[in-house]
């Protein structure tokens, strides 16, 4: 039965500390109880069995038993982000998207229901918001807030089933390419202009900074270092911006950062990029 086997992949899941929870058999969260159509109230503590969509995700299995006790044509589906250490890349070919293999290096992935596929990255540690077509055409981004469709669910309108790729590539860390693309683009930051001693003013000590900044890449743990180099990135591009340490300094220590932490020139390179472009700043 279609049941029976989803709650054993439930139960795979959840062992894993992925927080899953039931879909309609139509990809669409169950429909709210009165209460919780007319209350305004915490969604997170709310106690309903199937309320509000992702966050009754769950793994107590005896609660997703109960889901799918409710809605035995249900679909299965997880909670993405920091919360199950997950981010899900969607790619829809009927909408023009393809896997950019410079930004998605090979990772754990499941063929869609739609031909597609889901591509699963370890959380970076940075709150990745989801979005449509912000990566690219036909790229949907599952990340805190939403959540994403799991096999062995049955898309409702192909009828195929959601399929983990055989051989199936261990899940990695988001890379900080990625990351970066996945953020919003904030506004331009003017750094052409040479900053007023008034604008560096607000960084007291900028060598103790800088330092600060640093030793957290030195002190990452091993995964986790390309992601914290990137934000350490973003903390010194905005230092730069301030007027507080001139850009080649910058990336130079940066640099020597990554190179300490493991980190091949490539990685090191794309890390600091990333992070000085979606400051607004040059590298």
């Amino acid at each position: 039965m279609q049941r029976d086997s989803i709650l054993a992949a439930a139960g795979h899941y959840t062992a894993n500390g992925w927080h899953v929870f039931a879909l309609g058999s139509t990809k669409r969260p169950v429909a709210n109880c009165p209460r919780c159509r007319n209350d305004d109230h915490d969604r997170e503590a709310c106690e309903c069995l199937m309320c509000h969509g992702f966050y009754a995700a769950t793994t107590d299995m005896d609660r997703i038993a109960e889901m799918f006790n409710a809605v035995p044509d249900g679909m299965l589906a997880v909670r993405c982000g920091a919360i199950s250490d997950l981010v899900v890349i969607d790619i829809d070919p009927a909408h023009g998207g393809q896997i950019d293999s410079d930004l998605m290096p090979v990772t754990r992935y499941a063929h869609s229901g739609n031909f597609g596929y889901h591509l699963d990255y370890r959380h970076p540690g940075v709150r990745i918001p989801p979005s449509q077509g912000r990566v690219a055409p036909g790229v949907d981004v599952r990340g805190d807030d939403s959540y994403a469709v799991l096999a062995p669910s049955i898309h409702p309108r192909t009828g195929r089933p959601y399929a983990w790729a055989q051989p199936c590539p261990p899940m990695i860390e988001m890379p900080p390419a990625l990351v970066s693309a996945c953020l919003p683009k904030p506004a331009a930051v003017a750094s052409t202009r040479p900053m007023s001693t008034a604008a560096a003013a607000g960084i007291s000590n900028p060598g103790r900074l800088l330092a600060s900044i640093l030793a957290t890449v030195e002190k990452a743990p091993e995964g986790k270092r390309r992601t914290t180099l990137y934000g350490a990135s973003r903390g010194v591009a905005r230092m730069v911006a301030a007027g507080a340490i001139a850009t080649n300094d910058a990336i130079n220590a940066l640099t020597d950062a990554g190179r300490a932490a493991g980190q091949s020139e490539r990685e090191t390179r794309t890390a600091i990029v990333g992070g000085f472009r979606d400051e607004g700043i040059a590298a």
